[in-house]
């Protein structure tokens, strides 16, 4: 499994351990992710997804799952969460046609 967030795409990144003597040595930054259960109001049913911390406070921020996704760019997410773009998508303009 990738070490990616499925809605915002932080991935790992890569630097240098610096000592003192300015020897530099690889590591890498891992992104702070975590394994949640969001609901999705226009589908009606809970999706699990591992997303970074940052991305967590994102999606509460504009309003819950739904409004994130909409918002969101196809190029930063996952296969998984496109799919569930595209199906809250099609929710919301059959709410708009009834």
């Amino acid at each position: 499994m990738a070490r990616r967030c499925e809605i915002s795409g932080k991935a790992v990144l890569t630097g240098n351990n610096v000592s003192h003597a300015k020897r530099r040595t690889k590591r890498r930054f891992l992104p702070n992710l975590c394994s949640v259960t969001l609901e999705s109001e226009a589908l009606k049913k809970r999706v699990r997804l591992t997303i970074s911390a940052h991305a967590l406070r994102s999606v509460e921020h504009r309003g819950g799952l739904d409004a994130y996704l909409l918002k969101a760019g196809d190029d930063e997410l996952s296969l998984k969460a496109r799919r569930l773009k595209r199906d809250i998508a099609k929710a919301h303009s059959a709410q708009a046609q009834a």
